[in-house]
């Protein structure tokens, strides 16, 4: 029974600073070992590359007894790896950890040692971290009053003015406690210093090997631990960073043969090591694939609390209870405090279990030993899934369908030099095909091109790609081919058709309504929309064509074919008919096209125009003509009304203009004028005349309201 271990994410072992630096543990049942013996090869097996970016490896031997294996890796490949990596033990055995390098931010790492040589101390800078400290310190010959040699406590560091000559300049200065007392020591006059104390001395020393080992980030390594007894088989698979495989194509045409199709896969093996004998598959598909940081330690800030103080209070007694009713406060502690332990050890994974560490330590287990197994890669077939409707392609790949993908199993091992690519053959079929010239106005306006209408019977998916087509043994032109999927028809097209020439024209086009209709005072007409474009056409040379136009889709647009043949293909984008033209011929292809095109118009108090213009279609029904005609004669009656308004409000606008001449006259004429009594007379005419209209212009106002309402309620009850 094969343990088996899907590597999701790394669980970091904590490491002391004296088990070393730079390795990350995941623990498979709470233990690690440090293993001293030689590492075992695992060899490359098998490849499957994805056309979407990525590659599956897989490794594969025997080992006998407990075992490391030793990987290294691409720092860019660590995710991928933490992410896919499968293990697996097919013997008595199991997985007992996986380390790797770790990717510590080294400012991190730097200062968790007592000399913290982040960010490029200074001498003065590293010397005044280790105030305290016992050194010994050489110091310059030609040092002023100083001995050759000082041992002593480093006190702190500071700058002084030191003079040099006539000026005074910033000097840096080692405060020590000696022997003899207090010494100040300038850094320039120091020749060398070392720490008393080994721990100190071993501290400096690893960080300086940290520094050194964060320059070579290019590669990490891995190392896997299996556990077990006897010899047996293991097994380790990951998905990682690849290139995508490629395709290209060699089409041969012969006019007595069917088409032969041959595909070539273009590997590559960008890493480091060479593939020999390993078995390969190429898988056509689109899978979802993603990168995710698992390698980098992440952290959390947490905030800091400050622990709540109280006044001290004096000590509490109780009495206790009467009769039986008393109750063991004590008892119910112990029993409160025992489930408190055992809630600590549900959450951290572990069961109720008596023994305080030792519980805790077989509640781990537990949890690990029913986690789960992840995938089954044992068997290399069955890696992908089940492959069905298998059959021989070539001489060198068989192709099979993987559900909503597709494989091609190469049939011989592979041997690939690393940094190299290779060409595999993976189909070498005839199919069936049919020449065709293809015209489409967009691409080449005056000639078709010549193609090729091919149907995949070759058994395999063909993965999109460049064709090379030749004439026999001569080359014809280049073209290019997306997924073709098993017994799926395509075109193809390689060259120009210089012996066929096409000239589209316009039509007119037409518009012709079709049809009326009135509902509840809105008008809807149906116009219906003529187009169409003839394609002529002339073979000018000495062999019969079979012509395919494309003409452009306009089903989106509510476009119909009519009185046109049916086409023999239609894409969201054309339409594509076909029609034989024999050598030397002249022949027309018409293509005609119509839709609806719908407009309203609501009836309202102004549509008088549009009324009589519905009146006059001969589409439109008797009852709504009639309707129409009831409705312009009520619209008639309502205008009666506004023209005599209008005269009443023309009769008052100019009876209102007379009288400001009057009394403008009679402000400057003198009463005793003979005119002056004309003028008075005139005016007290006017006003009983202008009484009359303005009670004549109410009634008319209400009559004309009356006779507009009259005319708008029945606008909108036409309906026919």
């Amino acid at each position: 029974m094969a343990n088996k271990w899907l590597l999701v994410a790394p669980v970091a072992g904590a490491l002391g600073i004296g088990a070393g630096f730079g390795a990350n543990e995941l623990f498979a049942a709470g233990e690690v070992k440090q293993d001293l013996k030689p590492s075992v090869s695992l060899p490359l097996t098998r490849v499957v590359l994805f056309n979407s970016g990525v590659g599956y490896f897989s490794r594969s031997g025997d080992i006998e007894g407990d075992a490391r294996v030793d990987l290294t890796f691409p720092e860019s490949d660590i995710n991928d790896l933490l992410k896919s990596m499968v293990l697996e033990d097919f013997g008595k055995g199991r997985i007992s950890a996986v380390s790797y390098d770790s990717r510590e931010p080294i400012a991190r790492t730097l200062s968790s040692f007592a000399v913290n040589l982040t960010g490029n101390p200074t001498y003065a800078g590293i010397v005044g971290q280790m105030r305290g400290e016992r050194i010994e310190v050489a110091v310059s010959p030609t040092a002023a009053n100083q001995p050759g040699k000082l041992t002593g406590t480093i006190v702190g560091v500071e700058h002084q003015k030191v003079p040099v000559g006539t000026q005074a300049i910033d000097a840096e200065v080692l405060n020590m406690w000696c022997a003899e007392g207090m010494r100040a020591i300038k850094f320039a006059d120091i020749q060398s210093l070392r720490f008393s104390n080994p721990v100190i001395e071993s501290e400096f020393r690893r960080a300086l090997e940290v520094l050194a080992l964060s320059h070579d980030s290019q590669k990490k390594a891995v190392q896997l631990h299996f556990a077990g007894e006897g010899k047996r088989k293991v097994q380790v698979g990951y998905v990682v960073d690849a290139p995508i495989w490629k395709t290209s194509y060699r089409l041969v045409l012969d006019e007595k043969e069917k088409p032969y199709l041959q595909g070539w896969a273009m590997v590559e093996n960008p890493t480091d090591e060479d593939w020999g004998g390993v078995k390969m598959a190429l898988v056509s598909g689109r899978p979802i694939s993603f990168k995710m940081d698992l390698y980098n330690p992440l952290y959390v800030d947490r905030p800091t609390v400050e622990p709540e103080l109280f006044a001290s209070l004096r000590p509490v007694t109780y009495s206790g209870g009467f009769g039986p009713e008393g109750r063991n406060t004590n008892g119910l502690a112990l029993k409160a405090e025992q489930e408190n332990q055992n809630r600590a050890l549900r959450s951290m994974g572990g069961a109720r279990a008596p023994g305080g560490a030792k519980g805790v330590a077989q509640g781990e287990k537990m949890l690990l030993a029913d986690a789960p197994v992840g995938l089954d890669l044992r068997k290399d077939a069955a890696e992908f899934g089940r492959r069905i409707n298998t059959g021989a392609v070539g001489n060198a790949a068989t192709a099979g369908a993987l559900g909503d993908f597709f494989q091609y199993v190469i049939d011989h091992p592979v041997s690939l030099a690393r940094q190299k690519s290779a060409m595999l053959p993976i189909v070498g079929k005839d199919i069936e095909g049919t020449r065709v010239s293809i015209y489409n106005e967009r691409v080449q306006g005056k000639h078709p091109l010549l193609g090729l209408r091919f149907k995949n019977t070759s058994g395999a998916h063909l993965n999109q790609g460049p064709i090379t087509v030749f004439e026999g043994n001569v080359y014809a032109g280049d073209t290019r081919v997306l997924d073709v999927q098993p017994n799926e028809e395509r075109l193809l097209s390689y060259a120009i058709d210089l012996g066929t020439e096409v000239d589209p024209k316009a039509g007119v086009g037409a518009h012709r309504i079709t049809s009326v209709k009135a509902v509840r005072g809105i008008v809807t007409t149906v116009t219906k929309v003529t187009d169409e474009k003839t394609y002529r056409i002339i073979n000018r040379s000495q062999t019969d064509r079979t012509l395919l136009i494309e003409h452009p889709n306009r089903t989106s647009q509510q476009f119909k074919l009519v009185g046109t043949e049916k086409p023999v293909e239609d894409t969201p984008e054309v339409f594509r008919f076909q029609t034989p033209v024999k050598a030397g011929e002249t022949k027309s292809f018409t293509v005609k096209e119509e839709r609806d095109v719908s407009s309203t118009v609501a009836l309202t108090n102004g549509a008088e125009n549009s009324i009589r213009y519905f009146i006059s279609l001969s589409e439109a029904s008797p009852g709504l003509k009639q309707k129409l005609e009831t409705a312009l004669k009520v619209k008639s009656a309502w205008d009666e009304q506004v023209r005599e308004l209008n005269q009443v409000n023309a009769d008052l606008a100019r009876l209102n203009g007379d009288q400001e001449r009057i009394r403008k006259n009679l402000r400057e004429t003198p009463k005793e004028a003979e005119v002056y009594d004309t003028y008075l007379k005139k005016l007290a005419a006017q006003e009983k005349e202008i009484d009359a209209l303005t009670a004549r212009q109410k009634a008319l106002m209400a009559d004309e309201f009356q006779a507009r309402k009259k005319y708008e309620d029945y606008l909108v009850t036409i309906s026919d």
